[in-house]
């Protein structure tokens, strides 16, 4: 009887299964990455001893460390947006599969590398980066061909969580792995669920749901309703100029960008903080920086069912209200880490932790903004969001190296803090002025409407002549 009901429900919730495969996909090739940062402790010779024997004891200079760990950026940096152009054109499904199978088999061929040879190590995380900028266009048609509209909340809320999952699931498990069973099962582990979680893609997702064997004709009702028919009649068409060139996409980029940051640098440099500025234990710095982390979650799901299910208020204000405080409150939050005095250290921490709790519920802001604004071109505005968190990477180890030289003082970690702050609550004003739901003037623009435009043209052109 339970079996019957879960497929009576399935029978008109398949996207609901789709998206949570995608989600497993988007978090296997973020964890992949990812591994490397815990295990460097186990790969020491100091810490090669296991439950069940040795591990391999693989030591690194700081400065090959730094190199490890900045080749996935980079590579991620220069993938973004050719394998973005590779979504446009064939879609979602084969791209993200190849982006899948080259983040597990570099996985499982890192513990080899590590004990050999350093470069073929940076070459083998270049190609996570890799891969890892296949998450982004993802995440980007997944919501554009499967989302209802009044769904866009939800899909990006749950889609857009592989980032912090990843960092309350990847450390235990390796930690676990790595004390067992020796740092490399934790690589070879991670890259085996990859490929489980990459198959299911293959064998269950197509790029549109209207060819799927599995959807119903009411499931596609409500994936299609309010849509144009541009955006059901999507083909690989896209008006780069006209979408990069617009005020609000501008503006919704601008936010993230900014977001971004600041939310990679608090959740980067919280340990560093509290350890060495705010005072407490080794122990305690890190039991607050996982409970801050941890809280991000749960708000940012039911942050994305409110936004989509709150009906008695308009779009444009409900987006007004999310961004004001995953922004605009984000922003005063962060100016207040650097306004309270040091000797208060648990009004710190709260305001790391209100931080934390309030930019959780972007998915209802910008992202939503972005989304309903551009329609089918949204994967395009969602894959630049994506790509922000890449940018921030590099922007806040940027603030970082401009402004804190003592990592114990508090007066030059206060200036991050405020600069950050400040800017939060700028973009934050400038999205009231563009904030809409509204379908943007691009999305009537297809490749036939382009291709008549380009004939008048021409035509003109001939009759001018004449």
């Amino acid at each position: 009887m339970k079996a019957f009901k879960f497929c009576a429900f399935l029978r008109n919730s398949f996207r609901y299964l789709l998206i949570l495969i995608a989600f497993f996909c988007l978090l296997s090739v973020n964890s992949n990455h990812t591994i490397i940062n815990f295990t460097f402790i186990c790969m020491s010779r100091d810490y090669n001893f296991t439950g069940n024997g040795y591990s391999p004891a693989v030591d690194y200079s700081p400065s090959e460390k730094t190199a490890i760990i900045w080749a996935v950026p980079i590579g991620t940096l220069l993938g973004t947006f050719p394998v973005n152009y590779f979504y446009t054109r064939f879609g979602a499904k084969w791209p993200f599969l190849v982006a899948g199978i080259l983040s597990a088999a570099a996985t499982a061929s890192i513990p080899v590398a590590a004990m050999f040879d350093l470069k073929v190590l940076l070459a083998l995380r270049f190609v996570q980066g890799l891969a890892f900028s296949g998450n982004f266009g993802a995440v980007g048609l997944m919501c554009v061909r499967w989302a209802a509209l009044n769904e866009i909340s939800i899909f990006v809320s749950i889609l857009t969580s592989f980032t912090p999952v990843s960092a309350v699931i990847t450390n235990p498990v390796s930690a676990w792995m790595c004390t067992d069973y020796g740092w490399p099962l934790a690589f070879y582990t991670h890259a085996g669920f990859g490929l489980i979680m990459f198959l299911l893609w293959i064998l269950l997702y197509t790029d549109d749901p209207q060819t799927h064997r599995i959807i119903t004709k009411t499931e596609l009702d409500r994936i299609q309703k309010g849509k144009t028919k541009e955006h059901i009649e999507r083909d690989s068409f896209v008006p780069y100029k006209e979408v990069i060139l617009d005020k609000v996409i501008l503006i919704v980029w601008l936010n993230a960008f900014v977001y971004m940051t600041a939310l990679t640098f608090v959740l980067t440099y919280a340990p560093l903080y509290f350890r060495l500025v705010l005072k407490y234990d080794v122990s305690v710095a890190g039991t607050l920086s996982s409970v801050a982390s941890s809280i991000h979650l749960p708000i940012k799901l039911a942050g994305g069912i409110i936004s989509d299910r709150l009906s008695i208020i308009s779009e444009r204000y409900k987006m007004w209200f999310f961004n004001t405080i995953s922004v605009g409150i984000a922003g005063i939050c962060t100016l207040l880490v650097g306004i309270f005095p040091q000797r208060w250290p648990g009004a710190g921490f709260a305001m790391f932790a209100l931080d934390n709790t309030v930019m959780a519920l972007n998915a209802g802001a910008f992202y939503k903004c972005g989304t309903l604004y551009a329609r089918q071109y949204s994967h395009v505005v969602l894959t630049v969001i994506q790509f922000m968190k890449c940018v921030g990477m590099f922007v806040a180890a940027g603030l970082f190296w401009i402004f804190v030289h003592d990592e114990s003082s508090y007066n030059q970690w206060r200036y991050t803090y405020w600069l950050q702050g400040a800017c939060l609550i700028v973009v934050n004003v400038l999205f009231y002025i563009i904030a809409t739901d509204q379908p943007a003037a691009f999305t009537s623009i297809t490749r036939a409407t382009r291709q008549a435009q380009r004939k008048k043209a021409e035509s003109f052109c001939s009759v001018t002549r004449m």
